[in-house]
């Protein structure tokens, strides 16, 4: 399935072949409460009934509200969830909201996309 652009072309949301879904945020992209919103509406409508691992690709997002991080803690079409970032900053958004918000399925960050894949899969 070709990536969908989604949230004012601040992420895209593709399944993947390997039947995982991916969520690409923008190097930069300020996510709001709207956009967290617009990209689990994405999520849902890509599960409908069946629940899928996913990859958040969150690498160098430039910030992201505190109204946006309690979007993500409301359960979703996501089984499991495996945060990719590169950087310590990436490291410090995932950990704030692994420590303040309780996420609806088990979630890990990673800085190493095979090893998150790898993860995921394990769970599937």
């Amino acid at each position: 399935m070709d990536p969908v652009a989604a949230n004012g072309g601040k992420s895209s949301l593709e399944v993947s072949e390997d039947g995982y879904l991916n969520l690409r945020w923008l190097p930069g992209a300020h996510i709001q409460v709207e956009d967290a919103r617009a990209a689990m509406a994405g999520v849902n409508q890509l599960c409908q009934e069946e629940h899928l691992p996913m990859l958040v690709d969150m690498a160098a997002v430039g910030s992201v509200s505190r109204e946006a991080r309690a979007i993500w803690s409301i359960p979703c079409g996501a089984s499991r969830i495996a945060l990719l970032g590169k950087s310590p900053v990436d490291r410090v958004l995932a950990n704030f909201f692994l420590g303040v918000h309780v996420p609806p399925c088990p979630t890990r960050f990673f800085t190493s996309r095979p090893d998150a894949l790898d993860w995921l899969q394990a769970s599937s």
